[in-house]
């Protein structure tokens, strides 16, 4: 595992090892899709929060970085934001993307490149990724997922070093992926040597149906207790398809604590648009 992503908690309150930075800051992303002043003035805010513990990088598309840039110059945050640079503009455009970030390390401290993968993740292009994003920095890639050559894909990404990502959902019924997809997914990362990443789709700790949209979501509580089993030899997917709060939290906090590093070893965080979302949750359910 690359050293430039620090998975514990700092600070004499602590947070425990289950959550220590596993809360990516997505809040530029769908469904917030928030302005860059709000996103930047809430991350500051959480840093210097109780709560810091559990927040990860901001994910910040390379699309917006000159605007994330300015944003920062004003606020004149103590410490570099850490960064996880989501590339929307190509494979192309790294490069400049990271010249432009080493120019402004008072600012940013970039700790991760993120990027969806071809139709075909070959290894060719992989090649290129490792060739443009220094091996200091933790490469994240999301394969398509897809009926063939999907999970072949993540085993790919990972024999080049990169980080896979799992999508668990989007704007269609289809980019939610079944219990059955994400348990064939968690057999599959919980052998890789790699950590994984989740985006999209997991708004609470605990797996519910959106009363608006009918779409099903998957939990973090869930993902996380579901990859302790894949670890124990457990059932994987009954842990994804539980709705009882309770009785997964009892599950995470009867884990010592180094089956959930062991845990976090493979999944390593999630996005959300907020970190008041999940830490409610998780003080909800007595695990905070």
């Amino acid at each position: 595992m690359s050293s430039a992503v620090e998975l514990r908690a700092p600070g004499p309150r602590g947070i425990p090892p289950l959550f220590a930075r596993l809360v990516d800051d997505a809040a530029l992303f769908p469904p917030g899709s928030a302005a860059v002043p709000d996103a930047v003035a809430a991350h500051l805010a959480a840093r210097g929060g109780e709560f810091a513990g559990v927040l990860g990088p901001m994910l910040c598309q390379a699309s917006r970085l000159a605007e994330l840039i300015t944003e920062l110059a004003k606020a004149k945050p103590a410490e570099p934001v850490a960064l996880s640079l989501v590339c929307d503009t190509g494979l192309g455009g790294v490069p400049k993307a990271l010249s432009i970030i080493e120019g402004r390390q008072e600012l940013l401290a970039l700790r991760m490149v993120e990027m969806p993968a071809p139709s075909d993740v070959d290894d060719i292009w992989l090649e290129r990724v490792s060739e443009f994003v220094p091996e200091d920095i933790v490469r994240v890639v999301e394969p398509r997922r897809g009926p063939n050559g999907w999970l072949e894909g993540i085993k790919r990404v990972a024999e080049h070093g990169c980080w896979p990502k799992l999508r668990c959902g989007g704007q269609t019924a289809e980019s939610f992926p079944s219990v059955d997809v994400v348990s064939d997914f968690l057999a599959v990362a919980s052998t890789l040597g790699v950590p994984f990443k989740v985006t999209a789709g997991v708004h609470e700790a605990v797996r519910h149906t959106d009363e608006e949209t009918g779409f099903t979501h998957h939990g973090f509580l869930n993902l996380l207790v579901a990859t302790a089993r894949s670890l124990s030899g457990g059932n994987v997917r009954e842990a994804l398809g539980s709705t009882d709060g309770e009785a997964l939290a009892s599950e995470a906090g009867s884990l010592s604590d180094d089956a959930a590093n062991a845990v976090r070893d493979v999944f390593a965080s999630y996005g959300s648009s907020s970190l008041s979302g999940p830490v409610a949750d998780l003080e909800g359910l007595g695990l905070l």
